[in-house]
């Protein structure tokens, strides 16, 4: 296990800044997600602290030792980490023991030690009956268990993984989560996990970094990040969101859609966005005083919810209802709904909801 500390770190590529001010520290045991677009700069910091790449300005601690830093580089190899790429990237003329067995061998581990201990973390990932077999006659999923166990048989105090799961088809990525998760409990290894998939994050994770364009926009855990955002990005990268348009005055929001008025923060004047999750939005069966009308314009049966889509003056509002009420709805159908739960956010103006701190 390890505890990795990231003090102000900056990196840039040129003239272009892809991480900036990065701080915080990765516990001991502790799995950490860094979840955020494509080119936000996730995989960079997960480079940094592999030793892939060198930072720019601040350092990066392995257990109160500087391993990065403007001054200080301490070499991949020498780090004690184990790493799981996006491609399996096994040896395919290897077979699962020799691919598996090959960190040992370059270490030049004596063959009784390497036998035992490949044959135990073969056990872990559930491969034992597959050491014989090279990749080609190997599933996705087993060629990457073959990785992860690969990374494992070292013994590494820190585990990273970028992007492990995204070439896996969507079943056997779920189930993959889980076991990831459930094995890098069992070990008690600290793990710093890289994704752009908000679903694998927030069931895999202690704590989530959300970054985007190189800033860390909050820390978090995942529900935390979920139902508290820090911001509209946060609001609309982890999850659904509707962001309904408002001007807040003497802490009530009224809605630009609606006569509806809602609390909000006294200190927010202005123009307003209200962010509201689709499952926190019902459909009532008549109109009250806290109800606004709408039509269903679009809707989807995807077995656990409804996926429906409500013009509201013009506007689409989405909500997720029950699985159960399906029959009795239909599109052009006019229906009330009623909004239960929700966040304000002060309003810029722009439509674009990729907005950062900074």
């Amino acid at each position: 296990m390890s505890v990795v500390t990231i003090s102000n770190l900056y990196k840039s590529f040129g003239d272009v800044e892809v991480l900036k001010s990065i701080n915080d520290e990765f516990q001991d045991g502790e799995f950490v997600t860094l979840l955020g677009p494509s080119g936000c700069g996730k995989t960079t910091l997960l480079r940094i602290i592999a030793g892939f790449e060198k930072p720019t300005k601040g350092q990066v601690l392995i257990d109160g030792k500087v391993v990065s830093s403007e001054d200080v580089f301490v070499p991949p190899e020498h780090r004690n980490i184990g790493m799981v790429f996006q491609s399996y990237a096994v040896w395919p003329h290897m077979n699962v023991f020799e691919n598996v067995a090959y960190p040992l061998k370059i270490k030049k581990v004596s063959k009784d030690i390497i036998k035992e201990k490949v044959d135990n973390v073969l056990k872990l990932v559930h491969l034992s009956q597959y050491a014989k077999r090279i990749p080609s006659q190997l599933s996705g999923g087993q060629q990457q268990r073959v990785a992860l166990a690969r990374a494992l048989v070292a013994e590494p105090d820190l585990l990273l993984l970028d992007e492990p799961l995204s070439n896996l088809d969507a079943k056997l990525r779920e189930s993959m989560r889980y076991e990831i998760k459930e094995l890098t409990q069992r070990l008690g290894i600290t793990v710093i996990f890289v994704t752009h998939d908000q679903v694998e994050a927030m069931t895999m994770s202690d704590r989530v970094l959300v970054i985007n364009r190189g800033i860390i926009q909050q820390v978090g855990t995942p529900y935390e990040i979920y139902r508290n955002p820090a911001n509209q990005f946060v609001s609309d990268f982890v999850g659904k969101v509707n962001f309904i348009k408002g001007k807040a005055h003497n802490g009530i929001v009224s809605l630009n859609l609606s006569h509806h008025k809602f609390p909000c923060n006294k200190d927010l004047e202005g123009d307003v966005v209200l962010a509201v999750r689709p499952e926190s939005i019902k459909f009532v069966a008549s109109e009250n005083g806290n109800t606004i009308k709408g039509k269903i314009e679009k809707l989807y049966f995807i077995g656990e919810e409804v996926d429906c889509f409500v013009d509201i003056d013009g506007e689409i509002i989405r909500v997720s209802a029950p699985p159960e009420i399906y029959a009795d709805l239909k599109q052009g159908q006019d229906i009330y709904i009623e909004i239960k739960d929700y966040l304000v956010y002060k309003d810029d103006g722009s439509d674009d909801h990729t907005k950062i701190l900074t």
